[in-house]
């Protein structure tokens, strides 16, 4: 029954600035802001099946497997495609949910590569990025897989070339609804616009930030201990935190400060995703 098989990176991302601009009509709120990714993720292994079933072979909880985002990826595909073929997926998860560094949207946006490509459906990035918004706001970047600064609900891209340093993450136990955080009166909703300029020379920050901090003391507590060694910010609406370093060992000499119990790791920021790297190799 299987035809072949795959293994892709499904990497993280940072949201180095996040500023809400507005609200739209149907609730959706503008944004400005700026995604690099991480060379480190999740992994997915695919493999082709000819009886057309989708199958995800590894369990998440609390995740009904109808609802998870990979399985919707790749029925997606194959609805867009017409190909009779299906696929075994497994996932090798070690990103954490509800963090904020994009684990599920990475998922649904390598399911989509991965399958065009075991399939052989011809899809093209643009069409496959139509596909992925259709999934979440945050998919259609990683499907193009490019550092890019983010305006409109967060799928209006513009590729940009940023410095790549290294990045310490750290990953409080206490997962954060987006919704919850979109929806709370508190949150800022009418920040001015700024440019990649003014991002570059210090500008930007994290609209989110108080109201996560509000809502989550281990997240406070988590930022003012960060804080003690280098500039922490927040990814996305949370829950991770995170600090820029020139080098891998400045990073690796803060994480060894921190308390054991504390979950991190250290990694390199990425203009191009680690997943289409892989890609070009298998091309």
């Amino acid at each position: 029954m299987n035809t072949a098989t795959l293994s892709l990176p499904a990497p993280a991302k940072l949201n180095l600035f996040l500023h809400v601009t507005g609200q739209r009509d149907d609730g959706y709120h503008t944004l400005q802001t700026l995604f690099q990714f991480l060379d480190y993720g999740d992994t997915l292994h695919f493999s082709s099946r000819s009886d057309g079933k989708i199958a995800l072979l590894s369990n998440l909880p609390g995740v009904d497997a109808e609802d998870n985002l990979i399985v919707r990826a790749a029925r997606l595909l194959k609805e867009a495609s017409g190909t009779p073929l299906g696929a075994d997926i497994k996932l090798d998860k070690v990103l954490p949910m509800g963090g904020g560094i994009g684990g599920g949207s990475s998922d649904a946006a390598t399911t989509l590569l991965g399958l065009n490509h075991l399939w052989q459906t011809g899809l093209s990035i643009d069409q496959l990025a139509e596909l992925g918004i259709r999934l979440g706001a945050d998919v259609p970047v990683f499907v193009r897989g490019h550092a890019a600064w983010a305006e409109g609900v967060g799928e209006q891209l513009t590729p940009v070339e940023l410095e790549e340093p290294w990045f310490l993450v750290v990953a409080p136990d206490c997962p954060v609804s987006t919704a919850e955080i979109f929806s709370d009166e508190r949150l800022t909703r009418n920040s001015s616009p700024i440019t990649l300029a003014a991002f570059v020379a210090g500008g930007g920050r994290n609209d989110c930030l108080p109201v996560v901090t509000t809502r989550y003391t281990e997240i406070r507590n988590t930022l003012i201990l960060l804080n003690k060694y280098c500039e922490a910010k927040m990814t996305g609406t949370g829950s991770c935190l995170f600090g820029a370093f020139p080098n891998e060992r400045e990073a690796d000499k803060v994480r060894a400060r921190l308390p054991a119990t504390l979950r991190s790791f250290v990694a390199r920021g990425c203009n191009v995703s680690p997943l289409h790297r892989e890609l070009q190799k298998q091309a």
